[in-house]
């Protein structure tokens, strides 16, 4: 971590000084969506997607974002008086004058904070997350929970050496279900994040039969060095948790139709099902399953995960108002019906007032690199909230109630989440499976903010 501030300035200057002309090309964007939805007969963009998801209109995205940031905004509160002490002790050591908070503070003295509370040591984490058991284990847990079993094919014809493949049955053998294939490793030319790509959607032919879907995991973990296995973080677990929800709502997906498959799922919801997976990576008795030190094989220390799960919320109030903010700017320009809204000038004001730092008085703008404007992602950015919201409620009274691997729950969830796809409206499945209306509720109090505020 960079301890000079100067630095930090630096560092974030150069990234978001990056792609300048992508401003313009992002402006151009707003100017043409918001003309297109007008020929449709809407009024902004917005109002023109929102249609099919389940918020249906951009009221209910607006009253939700507003909701979620006053809640969150009493959280941070505390956070932020927290990270300004450990600022004016740095500056007071240096003898410098503390003029603020500011971006390139947010990330540094976030882990510090993290850091010294829960005195989490990751590379000592890392011993303990070698990447063959782990994936073996995240395997094991869909089987269990969803009554599968994967199969892996030795000798398969895949794209690259580090490239794994799976068969997916029914676990009684009952059923095929499709293909998976595990590209976890960086090399040239490859996607530099982490996702699914869907290769083929499951269809039925007219005899009856099944186009079996098939699906890639594309990831960017550290490769196994000459002395030592893949090791992960504790945050890579999450997100390979996360990425096999998605590979696997693909596999469970039962349609007649191929066009219903993983991507004409509401795009509010489409993350829900891979963040319902990532809390049985918090769990103390799953991490035990298969977390063991790569040298002597011992079982993760529970004070180590003790200290994982405690830490697992700091934060959490700054974290979400920043993800509060991009769905906010976002909505911003998207929910207007200004065709020459100032993309660069919006941005840097949104983020100041929502995230609670700074932007300084330098160049640049970080919508230029925003990539999700670009990228499918247009006034739906605050799906990943409003997704987590019902992924917390669907583990909060179901999972956690009914015993976090019953296999008849994660049957259910299965049935009425899972295998329709993108067939029927996704509040239908939640309700069938909640047995009610979803709240948001349980996500609240599972990042520590009081109902009643």
């Amino acid at each position: 971590m960079a301890k000079s501030e100067a630095t930090r300035r630096r560092m974030l200057l150069a990234e978001e000084t990056r792609c300048p002309e992508n401003i313009r090309l992002l402006q151009e964007a707003v100017a043409l969506r918001l003309d297109a939805a007008r020929q449709l007969g809407y009024k902004t963009h917005a109002e023109f997607v929102l249609e099919e998801n389940m918020a249906k209109t951009p009221d209910s995205v607006l009253e939700f974002e507003k909701d979620l940031r006053r809640r969150l905004d009493v959280l941070a509160d505390s956070e932020i008086t927290e990270i300004e002490q450990l600022k004016q002790a740095d500056k007071k050591a240096a003898n410098e004058t503390y003029t603020g908070l500011y971006n390139w503070d947010f990330r540094y003295y976030s882990n510090l904070v993290k850091e010294r509370k829960h005195k989490v040591n990751e590379e000592r984490v890392k011993q303990y997350f070698s990447v063959e058991p782990v994936t073996r284990g995240i395997l094991d847990i869909y089987q269990d929970i969803l009554k599968l079993r994967f199969d892996k094919v030795e000798n398969p014809p895949v794209w690259h050496p580090d490239v794994t493949m799976y068969e997916v049955w029914e676990a009684d053998n009952s059923a095929f279900l499709g293909h998976i294939y595990l590209d976890l490793f960086p090399r040239q030319g490859k996607y530099g994040h982490a996702c699914v790509n869907p290769i083929q959607n499951g269809s039925e032919n007219s005899d009856g039969s099944r186009v079996y879907p098939v699906a890639a995991i594309l990831a960017n973990f550290p490769k196994p060095t000459s002395t030592t296995p893949a090791l992960l973080t504790h945050d890579d677990v999450i997100t390979l948790l996360h990425e096999m929800g998605h590979l696997l709502h693909h596999i469970c997906i039962q349609t007649k139709w191929a066009h219903f498959g993983l991507d004409s799922v509401q795009h509010d919801f489409i993350e829900c099902p891979s963040q319902l997976f990532e809390n049985w990576g918090w769990e103390p008795s799953v991490l035990q399953k298969f977390a063991a030190h790569y040298k002597t094989g011992e079982r993760i220390p529970k004070e180590l995960v003790a200290q994982l799960v405690a830490a697992k919320n700091e934060g959490a109030g700054l974290f979400n108002l920043r993800q509060v903010f991009f769905g906010m700017f976002d909505m911003a320009i998207h929910n207007t019906e200004d065709a020459n809204v100032d993309v660069e000038a919006t941005y840097k004001a949104l983020r100041e007032q929502i995230t609670r730092f700074s932007g300084g008085s330098g160049p640049g703008c970080g919508a230029a690199t925003f990539g999700h404007m670009m990228g499918g992602y247009d006034a739906g950015y605050y799906g990943y909230l409003w997704a987590k919201s019902f992924s917390a409620d669907m583990y909060a009274t179901r999972f956690t109630k009914d015993g976090i691997t019953n296999a008849q729950t994660g049957m259910d969830y299965r049935r009425e989440i899972l295998c329709p796809g993108g067939s029927i409206d996704a509040s239908v499945g939640l309700e069938r499976f909640l047995g009610r209306a979803p709240s948001s509720a349980a996500f609240l109090e599972s990042i520590g903010v009081a109902n009643s505020q």
